[in-house]
């Protein structure tokens, strides 16, 4: 079956009925008080996998983590590691570890007795700490850095410390909450390639929780989103981009513009709908649906073109006034007010340094879109 959008590599044991999970969360809920964080939750994580738990604060996904990591501990339910319960196994006895959103550094230690800090507890030879704590700051590219105290170092330089010693214990599986938080926005887009890279070379299971959506997506093989302590969907980042399961998950995953409309016209390859603003959407759907009944196409911004004159098929077009617009350098986003007062935002990649069209608030223009541009979405 052909992927949807690009993939980092060819990597998908949740698609083999044989795959055997290498985490399993079964039916596990967590309250505190009369409050449910993490409502009967259901989850196979695999090996090697590089998985995301995303959502808005108060989703639920820093508590799951937590029980994970055995901060916490489920009301009901179980999880698993390599099919062994976890119920009852405290942290330091778990074959995993965590690195924090604060990064928690040892401020009187140098770097290098960060790093080995858990192996002195375990009480690994003097020779073998040092060793070890050499292999993971040359990973990290921190060796220069060994014999510097943590305020001496930059946030890019403290995180990639919090790493090194996350990793020195070899855990089975890392665990990452907000692990990128508190660095500037240049620095975290290096970095989410530089731990996906890590992640790959090291062939060990991730799993990061994230509120931002672009960090999930450049990082994680799948996501899930979580709503009130469940979960809504569990797919690829391409996958829940541009075939949500819901209008929740289409919301929350980037910007859509959505449009209900009544069914006038179906079968097996095309579905029209009449939507409210008075114009008529024909999409590719793949199946049958009735007559008279109410869907909703979600349509991203890049998927929409923008011209000053009507585009000369008059499919899925539609003409509006330019609302607000703004220059990004690689891109412009359009607010397009419809005549029925809805407003369509269109994203425009700039190609050309001059561009091909100049737009200016006020204009009169067509918006229009492929057949199969879209996604219908039931619920």
């Amino acid at each position: 079956m052909r992927s949807l959008g690009n993939i980092r590599r060819s990597f998908a044991p949740w698609s083999d009925p044989n795959a055997k999970a290498m985490i399993s969360i079964r039916n596990v809920t967590k309250r505190f008080g009369d409050f449910t964080a993490v409502d009967n939750l259901s989850l196979d994580i695999y090996e090697r996998e590089f998985f995301a738990l995303l959502g808005a604060s108060g989703c639920g996904k820093s508590t799951l983590l937590r029980m994970l990591a055995g901060f916490e501990t489920p009301n009901e339910g179980a999880i698993l590691l390599d099919g062994v319960d976890l119920t009852g196994v405290p942290p330091y006895r778990r074959p995993l570890n965590m690195m924090f959103q604060s990064y928690a550094l040892f401020p009187h230690m140098t770097v290098a007795d960060n790093v080995g800090f858990g192996l002195k507890q375990e009480k690994m030879a003097k020779p073998a700490i040092a060793e070890r704590v050499a292999q993971m700051l040359k990973l990290v590219k921190m060796s220069e850095f060994a014999g510097r105290k943590p305020h001496q170092l930059s946030g890019g330089q403290r995180q990639r410390v919090a790493l090194a010693r996350a990793l020195a214990k070899q855990p089975k599986v890392l665990l990452l909450d907000e692990p990128l938080g508190a660095l500037d926005k240049k620095l975290r887009e290096e970095t989410q390639f530089e731990l996906t890279d890590l992640q790959y070379d090291l062939g060990l299971t991730f799993v990061v929780v994230t509120h931002d959506q672009e960090e999930a997506m450049t990082m994680a093989d799948r996501i899930a989103v979580m709503d009130a302590g469940q979960i809504r969907q569990v797919a690829t980042p391409a996958e829940v981009y541009e075939a949500p399961n819901s209008r929740f998950v289409a919301d929350f995953i980037g910007s859509i513009n959505l449009f209900d409309g009544e069914v006038t016209r179906s079968d097996a390859a095309l579905t029209k709908l009449q939507s409210p603003e008075g114009f008529a959407l024909r999409m590719v759907d793949g199946q049958s649906r009735s007559i008279g009944s109410r869907l909703t196409l979600g349509l991203r911004p890049e998927k929409i073109a923008v011209t000053h004159t009507k585009p000369d098929s008059g499919v899925n077009a539609v003409e509006g006034e330019v609302w607000d617009l703004a220059y990004l350098g690689d891109m412009s986003i359009f607010h397009v007010k419809l005549d029925s007062g809805k407003i369509i935002k269109a994203s425009v990649v700039n190609a050309s340094r001059s561009g091909s069209e100049v737009f200016t608030y006020h204009d009169r223009v067509w918006l229009s879109f492929a057949e199969d541009a879209g996604v219908v979405l039931e619920r």
